[in-house]
């Protein structure tokens, strides 16, 4: 089956054909380490687990690089703005340092709860900092830097193709309207790719260079370490649309005018998490963390099937009304997998037939630009198709799981352990609603809710299982 993604060079639809047959390399842009990551930072490595996990269940070897931008991060796209990581150290009084460290840790930590697999290499900027020494030197031999102001740039009109990614035509590079004046430009579009003289006192992070002591551009860390681990030209590059018109329009140009020949054949981008009608973002103040939603009872994976339910590509307004309808779809998705185990004991079965029909559209719709809103409509279509046995319906839904990734083979049914004073109060429950005492009977079903424990009603009587997430 062939595997088509939209790729954002060219806005077209392309099959995906890798440069090493049954192989791919694909880099993704990781997390600036000076706060914890939003719900929308988070939304994008969902759909880059997808991207990977779909390119694996495909029998593709995938090597997938991420980088940890832990050196100092304008608060801009560009070369303005404050340095995020010294802004962060003088609200906390931490060193620069602590705060990657801990905001690195935080960010796999929600990484993982969302079941992204980790990628194969992850590199932190500050241990790469001899590799960006080099590719500016080469940069530079090749003739596309200047000096100005003790900074090294890169000038944009030495490279032809520049803003192709982004659709920028020669009107807009001329008129520079986005970016603010920095005198020491010729062009309002050149970028840093070292600075000497930071535009702030006390820099902590600072590394000696043939252009003097400072520290990188933020543009260069992606382009260095993305060679070291996957070659000069590789497969796929991912990222959020942000992303588009300044960093991966910046990185092409300088990978590109160092090593003379294309750098990436696929461009990847996903579309913003939106809080009403504005992006969600940490400037804005207007952003959730994954802690925010798990400390309001939801589990992680409720946040990942919400995010399943719309295309990466199309924008997604978060609101807890639509995470209620992702939790509770999410929890008939996996009581239906309990159901199904108990009702085949052989376990899970090749599928056949109507389960394989499914599945073949499951397929059809991962390998159509991971169009994962259809892929979750197949797996309904499939349990709930009556004539399927439950053997087969478990045996391609876990298949399917390979790449939503919600974890159904974990489902299955748990003891609840009750001490004595929780029977009793099931029991007191039991009684209220023989008596119609429905209020007494809601405020104990309360106290059991309070405690991760659900209380289901059925003919057979009350059945008590975990509340999602407390298992």
């Amino acid at each position: 089956m062939e595997l088509k993604l939209f790729n954002t060079m060219g806005r077209a639809m392309q099959t995906f054909v890798p440069i090493q047959a049954g192989k791919v390399g694909m880099y993704t842009c990781g997390p600036t380490v000076y706060n914890y990551a939003h719900i929308g930072n988070l939304r994008t490595y969902v759909f880059e687990d997808i991207a990977r996990k779909t390119l694996e269940y495909f029998g593709l070897e995938v090597r997938h690089v991420m980088n940890v931008t832990d050196v100092g991060h304008l608060t801009g796209d560009t070369d303005e703005g404050e340095d995020r990581m010294v802004k962060s150290s003088r609200e906390t009084g931490r060193t620069v340092w602590e705060i990657a460290e801990f905001y690195t840790k935080a960010f796999f930590r929600d990484f993982q709860l969302l079941r992204c697999a980790m990628p194969t290499v992850v590199c932190k900027a500050t241990e790469h900092i001899p590799d960006m020494i080099e590719l500016i030197r080469r940069i530079e031999a090749n003739g596309f830097t200047y000096s100005a102001g003790g900074n090294l740039y890169f000038d944009i009109s030495k490279f032809p193709g520049y803003g192709r990614l982004a659709l920028l035509d020669q009107q807009d590079l001329r008129a520079g309207a986005r970016i603010e004046v920095d005198e020491g430009k010729r062009n309002p579009f050149d970028f840093v790719l070292w600075f000497t003289k930071s535009k702030f006192e006390h820099q902590a992070m600072l590394w000696d260079s043939p252009w003097g002591r400072g520290y990188p551009g933020w543009h260069i860390e992606c382009s260095a370490m993305s060679m070291k681990y996957l070659g000069e030209q590789f497969d796929i590059h991912c990222g959020g649309i942000d992303h588009i018109p300044v960093h991966h329009t910046n990185e092409i140009a300088q990978s590109e005018a160092a090593t003379g020949r294309t750098w990436v054949n696929y461009w990847l981008h996903g579309e913003f998490l939106l809080m009403g009608q504005d992006k969600m973002a940490k400037s804005a103040g207007n952003f959730i963390t994954l802690s925010t939603l798990t400390d309001n009872g939801y589990d992680p994976l409720d946040y990942r099937y919400f995010c399943l339910g719309a295309h990466y590509r199309t924008q997604l307004v978060f609101s807890w009304e639509g995470l209620d309808a992702a939790r509770s779809s999410r929890t008939g998705l996996m009581e239906r997998m309990v159901q199904l185990a108990a009702e085949a004991p052989r376990g899970p079965e090749e599928p056949e037939g109507k389960a394989r029909a499914c599945l073949h559209d499951f397929e059809t719709h991962a390998a159509d630009d991971l169009n994962m809103p259809r892929c979750l409509a197949d797996l309904w279509t499939l349990l709930r198709d009556s004539s399927v046995t439950p053997g087969q319906k478990l045996g391609a839904a876990l298949r399917m799981d390979r790449i939503l990734n919600l974890d159904l083979a974990s489902a299955r049914e748990t003891e609840v352990p009750l001490d004595a004073e929780l029977k009793a109060l099931l029991e007191e429950r039991r009684l209220a609603r023989l008596s119609r005492n429905f209020t007494r009977a809601d405020e104990i079903r309360q106290l059991f809710a309070d405690r991760g424990i659900e209380i289901q009603d059925s003919p057979k009587g009350q059945k008590v299982r975990f509340a999602a997430g407390q298992r």
